[in-house]
């Protein structure tokens, strides 16, 4: 259910005949308050349920808050080169260690307490948190656990939802956007084949390099120090007595 709303939040500028463009600033403007209203809500609900089936226990809440916060660091950590987040490798091991349950709650208070400590609140952000939730998540369910390719897995991931994510996140103000760059701005009505023409013309000309520095940088975040980083992770998860679903 947490998902659906997330996905839904996404896509219904989309459905409705003609969502009201303007300053990408504003999108989302009204609806963003009512999406995060549910979302933090939820997000309590999965970890109580995570607790009452005993994936989770006090000492595996408070590895959430470790993580959390050493998430949060890392975000600002990159935030001098563009596109480059290097707690994007370590929510996907995280995931991939923990159980996909526990990666999506990583991800989005990851992406919420990084928010709070940057003063980056805005309508954006429970699109950020759902991105980074299912990102988290996703990787609970990657092939490979505990073999020699878990790395090179983990890294392939990281890849994909590197750029995933920022195509994902263009998402929630593209159909808003005021109009003025005709050939990349959303235009409602217009066929599936033309909307994703515009969509990749607006991709090119906005997200690829972010996308891309994404991208390698968690591929070499993951491969470089995702070793000890695995190491810790489990040792933390046995002490925990971490039950991964």
């Amino acid at each position: 259910f947490t998902s659906l709303v997330g996905a839904i939040a996404y896509v219904w500028p989309f459905l409705v005949g003609d969502p009201q463009q303007g300053p990408v600033a504003t999108a989302h403007g009204q609806d963003a308050v009512v999406i995060m209203g549910l979302l933090l809500p939820l997000l309590v609900l999965v970890t109580a349920i995570e607790l009452g089936e005993g994936g989770f226990d006090a000492r595996a809440v408070g590895l959430l808050g470790v993580l959390t916060a050493a998430g949060a660091a890392l975000r600002m950590a990159g935030g001098g080169v563009s596109g480059f987040s290097p707690m994007f490798f370590l929510i996907i091991l995280a995931g991939s260690v923990l159980g996909s349950g526990f990666g999506f709650v990583l991800g989005a208070t990851t992406m919420f307490a990084s928010a709070v400590i940057t003063g980056g609140i805005g309508p954006w952000l429970p699109f950020q948190m759902f991105a980074m939730a299912w990102i988290g998540a996703g990787a609970g369910w990657l092939p490979g656990r505990g073999s020699r390719a878990e790395l090179w897995v983990a890294a392939a991931y990281g890849a994909l939802t590197g750029m995933l994510y920022g195509a994902l996140l263009n998402l929630w103000s593209w159909p808003f956007a005021a109009a003025g760059a005709d050939r990349i701005n959303y235009l409602p009505g217009a066929g599936l084949g033309e909307t994703l023409r515009r969509y990749w013309a607006f991709y090119l000309a906005t997200s690829l390099g972010w996308d891309l520095t994404r991208a390698v940088g968690t591929v070499a975040m993951t491969l470089v120090v995702g070793p000890p980083v695995l190491i810790a992770l489990r040792r933390a998860a046995k002490r925990a007595h971490f039950v991964h679903h």
